[in-house]
């Protein structure tokens, strides 16, 4: 199965469904909790770059409903971290959701904040984290932004890069399918779910387009997670 670079998710276009979306950005917890492996990232990846004095940060580049942002500070906060989390996101439309659902989760400042803004926007800011994640992002990307969005987290970055995607399979293609058939029609989450899976990388694909210092490690079947360690500036 070839990679789709051509596909346009629905979610993405201007005049999307506002009442759709809304219900996109809504169900967006529940897929991930049952697909996105973000707990077992914590604990394996996430939690060592935590410091255990002082205040931990993590940014969240194209953080679209904000419920992995929402997830790691709750999971650092029970693990006894003292952590700031920055979700961004250049779509209006997910910001909003993002500030309300933050506000209607009762994590206010100086917990979470949400920002309608692009990674090279903090870079040109002067801005640093601890950890640097995406979710669902690379695969959104053409070669330039790709480049880019890398280069940044690179940049913003003092200890850990990590972009979780999904891994294209064309089981995965049938198993989404038939798993989120009661969602059909309710909101776009099945139609953009296929659709970004044929637009994914497999593990091989993304090996090849990660510039030097990254790695693409495979997580279960069908994700990829693409992690640059902060010692790879001092490689030669």
């Amino acid at each position: 199965m070839q990679r789709d670079i051509a596909a346009i998710e629905e979610m993405e276009r201007p005049d999307a469904d506002p009442a759709l979306l809304e219900r996109t950005y809504a169900q967006f917890r529940l897929v991930n909790l049952v697909v996105s492996g973000w707990r077992g990232v914590y604990v394996r990846l996430v939690r060592p770059q935590l410091p255990r004095r002082g205040t931990g940060t993590i940014l969240d580049i194209g953080c679209g409903g904000g419920d992995i942002a929402l997830a790691l500070l709750r999971w650092a906060r029970a693990d006894g971290y003292d952590v700031r989390v920055l979700g961004i996101d250049p779509d209006a439309r997910a910001h909003d959701f993002s500030t309300r659902a933050a506000a209607s989760a009762g994590c206010g400042e100086p917990g979470v904040e949400f920002r309608r803004a692009t990674s090279s926007e903090l870079v040109a800011e002067g801005a640093s984290f601890d950890v640097v994640v995406s979710n669902h992002v690379l695969h959104h990307l053409d070669p330039p932004q790709l480049a880019g969005v890398l280069a940044d987290s690179q940049r913003l970055a003092r200890g850990l890069a990590i972009h979780s995607d999904i891994r294209r399979r064309r089981s995965a293609l049938l198993l989404f399918g038939l798993a989120t058939l009661p969602l059909a029609g309710s909101s776009y989450i099945r139609r953009d779910g296929l659709t970004s899976i044929r637009r994914s990388y497999t593990r091989d694909e993304l090996s090849r387009v990660l510039p030097p210092g990254w790695q693409a490690h495979p997580q279960g079947p069908y994700r990829n997670l693409a992690i640059w360690h902060a010692e790879a500036r001092m490689a030669p």
